[in-house]
């Protein structure tokens, strides 16, 4: 079963002015029926909590603490007319959440021949945007603003768009990150010595991302592998055989052979064995490793995880092997995305057509493989111990973001992206999954681009450009991005 996403819970609150109420008749009514045309569209991509329309300081207060109360993720301030930013402010205070201030003007132009008081005030909502701004940076509370129409005309569909399409992406943004805090990441094992860069201080990413880290031992796992039955192993290799193209011998590497059947049917047990696993501890992802030694049993158990894993991966409980937990987190947002995220590391680089190959011997999203991934039976896990069974996939073709979570010398976690195209070509088949990927720069200049922004050694590879919704997940998580984009 895929897991499941939660959408964010956002809060929408109008203002105006009360003074106004009296002076032009119907204006509120008018102000109301634009907010809940609002509010029904961003319905569409979260759970609304409406604060209504506030035209006083003592009703921002009042809806402050609702909005607390109702544990909003973010705040849409939608601007109906003019109101001072005393309106605002409290409100803001009160709920404690990020906010966004909607400036959407319900037509293109006005009539201006045409046009009395009553009818330039239910179109005015540009007029205190600035004041508002000027409280909120003056409080030190983030915003931004989000400027457009709030409905199409037949002559005129921009800014409509791009305003409603950045509405979407910040409500698609605040639900990431709300499962990101509820989440529950397993760290199985311990990560691959020596590898400085994958270190993980685990209260950091409490702290700076509010999931929690469950520390797993390998005799957990063992247990439930111990626990798994025939039909179970049975049913996974149906499973299995479903979607996945069983491999010969590779025709350019001896190591990679077709699995045998013993090599499927441990397999398997281990991948049912995962399923308790995470069913068990109610995990989200999991980071893992674990070297083992002389072919005892936990070392059968570290090499026997690599399609478990990729079957996780592509239910949205994204697995990170070497125990880099930073990238499970990139693959986890990634995925909450719904572009994938799959685990990869820089194999090399193609000088004569200007690519970067992108791999990895571990587990792959196969919801985003091109055809049918392939299993392939490795004798030697190559810097590991144990041999096995081991994916081999490429992406689809078109458009791919890659997402690394890195940390600064401060201890502050960082994001890394780029936007590129996965292109078609040979590849290696060596039962690793490998990409050709292009990025916006040639070869040497995006990867001393990537290198000097201090990254780890894996990212999480997925589909789609989804720069600017990571820009904003960035934003709500208060931690930094870094964009690799064109010549610099």
């Amino acid at each position: 079963m895929t897991k499941q996403k939660e959408k964010a819970r956002i809060g929408v609150f109008g203002i105006g002015l009360a003074a106004y109420w009296s002076q032009f008749a119907g204006l509120r009514e008018r102000l109301e029926g634009y907010q809940s045309k609002v509010e029904k569209s961003i319905s569409e991509w979260a759970n609304v909590v409406s604060g209504g329309l506030v035209d006083d300081a003592a009703a921002a207060r009042r809806i402050g603490a609702e909005l607390s109360r109702a544990g909003v993720d973010l705040v849409f301030c939608y601007v109906g007319t003019y109101a001072t930013s005393s309106q605002v402010l409290p409100v803001i205070q009160g709920c404690k959440a990020p906010v966004i201030v909607l400036n959407l003007q319900p037509r293109a132009a006005l009539d201006y021949p045409r046009t009395d008081t009553a009818e330039w005030l239910a179109n005015c909502c540009a007029c205190c945007v600035p004041e508002i701004s000027s409280a909120l940076a003056r409080a030190a509370i983030p915003f931004r603003v989000v400027t457009g129409m709030l409905e199409p005309e037949a002559d005129v569909r921009e800014p409509w768009e791009s305003a409603w399409r950045e509405i979407r992406q910040w409500c698609e943004a605040a639900s990431v990150v709300r499962n990101l805090r509820q989440a529950r990441i397993g760290f199985l094992g311990h990560t691959y010595p020596g590898m400085l860069d994958m270190y993980s201080d685990f209260t950091q990413h409490h702290a700076q991302i509010g999931c929690h880290i469950e520390v797993l031992e390998m005799c957990d796992l063992d247990e439930r592998v111990k626990a798994v039955t025939e039909e179970e192993i049975h049913q996974k290799e149906e499973e299995v055989r479903s979607i996945f193209e069983i491999s010969e011998d590779s025709p350019s590497d001896p190591l990679a052979k077709k699995p045998t059947q013993e090599e499927m049917t441990w397999a398997c047990q281990v991948a049912a064995g995962l399923d308790r696993l995470v069913a068990d501890f109610n995990l989200d992802g999991l980071a893992y490793y674990y070297r083992g030694l002389g072919g005892n049993r936990y070392e059968r158990l570290g090499a026997g995880l690599i399609l478990g894993c990729s079957l996780l991966t592509g239910r949205g409980i994204p697995c990170s092997g070497e125990g880099d937990l930073k990238n499970c987190q990139a693959m986890k947002i990634m995925d909450l995305l719904g572009a994938g995220g799959s685990f990869t590391e820089f194999y090399a680089m193609d000088f004569r057509e200007k690519f970067i190959l992108m791999g990895h011997d571990g587990p792959f999203h196969i919801a985003i493989a091109e055809g049918r991934p392939i299993l392939r039976g490795l004798g030697l896990y190559h810097g590991k111990r144990g041999a096995g069974v081991s994916v081999e996939a490429r992406v689809r073709k078109g458009p791919v973001t890659i997402l690394g979570v890195t940390q600064t010398k401060e201890g502050r976690l960082k994001l890394l992206a780029a936007a590129g195209e996965s292109i078609p070509g040979e590849r290696l088949q060596i039962g690793n999954t490998n990409n050709r990927l292009r990025f916006q720069q040639e070869p040497t200049l995006f990867f001393n681009a990537w290198c000097n922004e201090g990254p780890t050694h894996h990212c999480a590879l997925g589909v789609g450009h989804v720069i600017d919704e990571l820009e904003k997940v960035a934003s709500l998580l208060g931690l930094e991005l870094k964009v690799i984009a064109g010549k610099t």
